[in-house]
């Protein structure tokens, strides 16, 4: 895959390694999402998983099959229905409007420590999550 992202408005080029890649996730196919150098998902207003990216499925060592369609909050990483995740989650989809990034350690044995960033998409009212690992580098594959 090239470092563009196909399909884009002419004039307007977008490097996959970008921070705003989160801004255009809805019309990301689902071989440019796993081509992603960082772990992404898209979770419904109620937070079930819409959409999980390979990157995050080798992170996190569950597959995609394994998460669409559970809510991700309840069934597949409750370490996260704490109000620092879940309450700006919720927060967010009540506003429908969500655009923030913060530190978290997810309960993995060895933990996993990571920078998340929730986005809002009003287009698709859906959450999306960009998860990077902290000690691993966000560089093109």
């Amino acid at each position: 895959m090239s470092d563009k992202i196909a399909g884009r408005p002419a004039g307007r080029s977008f490097l996959v390694n970008q921070l705003d890649v989160i801004y255009d996730a809805d019309s990301l196919s689902d071989a440019q999402l796993d081509a992603l150098p960082f772990g992404m998902m898209q979770l419904s207003e109620t937070g079930v998983i819409l959409r999980y990216s390979a990157v995050e499925s080798s992170l996190s060592g569950l597959t995609a099959e394994e998460c669409l369609g559970r809510s991700f909050f309840d069934e597949i990483a409750p370490c996260t229905h704490v109000a620092e995740f879940y309450g700006r989650f919720l927060d967010g989809v009540r506003a429908a409007q969500l655009d923030t990034t913060f530190n978290f350690q997810f309960a993995f044995r060895p933990p996993r420590d990571v920078r998340v960033h929730l986005f809002y998409s009003k287009a698709t009212r859906s959450v999306w999550v960009k998860v990077s690992d902290q000690g691993r580098p966000e560089a093109p594959r």
